[in-house]
């Protein structure tokens, strides 16, 4: 990867980002922004997202920098803002696509569909002629039924034979009961594909989503390659993909992956000709690049407690709280009711309860959450909200996720 500034151009240019307001955001300048996007909302005061792009370089600079051997293929389920696919695929991302509908999003930005894993062990029919007829030509599979489908109607199609992982990873979001090839059934599901003359060019695993230790990964490599023995055995084609899945998050548990994942490769890969190395990263990409900023709709004072309603919730992007078992955290901006102080800095906590805006109570954000007094048309901030939240959101009970919308900005790309 270049300089901080050819990475900047590189995403300026970037399909759906081009021709798009990008704020050039100085350091610790994202309050500020949110700031100034509040002050322009008069009368509608609806959510917002930003979206940092030199976050997404940072992190596509880290990831070349420490995996340089595995080419990231973004899962698209995670995020599918078309500014962020965009950029991805300006700094030379695959996309891991599970639907037609992932595949066009991905191609309307004219990526080549060599770019794209179909990453879906189960198609629906008329997706599978849909990926022949626009030459997305890599899948995934880990049942008889699947080789027959695409025998059927894409037989030019390359495919991995997707493995269960030995270890889960104390994932956040386990993908071990619903698919993946058990240990029993890999050498008949390889024979059913060699018999339909199809091409079985490599393995994938997917250790779960939001991984919390790495050690699953070396277990489901060290599975791969016996894959990769058993389809020699069997006479079959050489292989030549490992796709080692997703799982990643910022922080620590990246940094272990890492070394756990080179270490691997090395010690059962070292002397395989020709691999070509692939994973299917979402939240490690997306999570800290989105904040999402929240208006302060209704207020109710009991006591000591105070409990506040934002117009977002638990049916539109705060849908990760249920399904992505993520713990959401908010930031006071008292735009309304102290300006002089808008970040609320000194000032008393209350106990809080956080509402979203449907007449569900399972709406529910926050409880026993410090935050200072505000007011209704004050706002409520939420970093690392990239995630697997719009991207899940409903139009239950009228409230539109889809309809929020995403500035753009760029901070300056550090190290890390």
């Amino acid at each position: 990867m270049g300089s901080g500034t050819t990475s900047l151009q590189t995403v300026l240019g970037a399909t759906a980002v081009k021709g798009r307001k990008v704020t050039n955001l100085s350091k610790d300048g994202l309050t500020d922004f949110i700031l100034s996007n509040i002050s322009s909302k008069q009368e509608v005061k609806d959510p917002f997202y930003v979206l940092d792009l030199g976050i997404l370089v940072s992190l596509m600079e880290k990831w070349t920098r420490t995996m340089p051997i595995v080419r990231p293929f973004y899962a698209v389920k995670c995020n599918p803002e078309p500014a962020f696919l965009g950029a991805l695929a300006a700094l030379g991302a695959g996309f891991d696509c599970a639907s037609r509908a992932e595949i066009e999003a991905v191609l309307a930005l004219g990526v080549s569909p060599d770019r794209i894993v179909y990453a879906n062990p189960c198609k629906a029919e008329a997706h599978i002629r849909y990926a022949a007829s626009v030459g997305v030509n890599l899948t995934t599979f880990d049942s008889r039924e699947e080789v027959e489908k695409i025998r059927k109607w894409h037989p030019k199609c390359s495919l991995l034979i997707r493995l269960k992982a030995p270890d889960d990873g104390g994932a956040r979001c386990p993908l071990g009961p619903k698919y993946g090839a058990l240990p029993e059934e890999v050498t008949p599901l390889l024979q059913a594909a060699h018999a339909a003359r199809l091409v079985v060019s490599g393995v994938s695993f997917h250790v779960g989503s939001g991984a919390t230790h790495s050690r699953a990964y070396r277990g489901a490599i060290a599975a791969a390659k016996t894959v990769f023995d058993t389809a020699t055995r069997l006479g079959m084609p050489h292989m030549h993909i490992l796709n080692i899945g997703g799982g990643f998050s910022v922080g620590h548990q990246y940094e272990d992956a890492a070394v756990t994942i080179t270490a691997a490769l090395q010690a059962y890969f070292a002397n395989y000709p020709g691999l070509t190395v692939i994973s299917e990263p979402g939240r490690f990409f997306a999570e800290t690049s989105f904040t999402l900023a929240t208006n302060i709709i209704g207020k109710r004072v009991r006591g000591e407690l105070r409990e506040y309603w934002i117009n977002d919730g638990i049916y539109g992007s705060m849908n990760c709280i249920l399904y992505d078992h993520a713990t959401v955290k908010a930031t006071p901006l008292a735009c309304s009711s102290s300006r002089a102080n808008p970040t609320c800095r000194g000032l008393r906590t209350y106990e809080s309860t956080v509402f979203g805006p449907t007449c569900d109570a399972l709406d529910t954000l926050l409880t026993g959450f410090q935050l200072p007094e505000l007011q209704v048309n004050d706002w409520l901030v939420f970093p690392n909200m990239g995630a697997y939240t719009a991207a899940a959101g409903s139009n239950f009970n009228g409230f539109k996720t889809s309809a929020i919308s995403t500035y753009l900005a760029f901070s300056t790309p550090t190290r890390s």
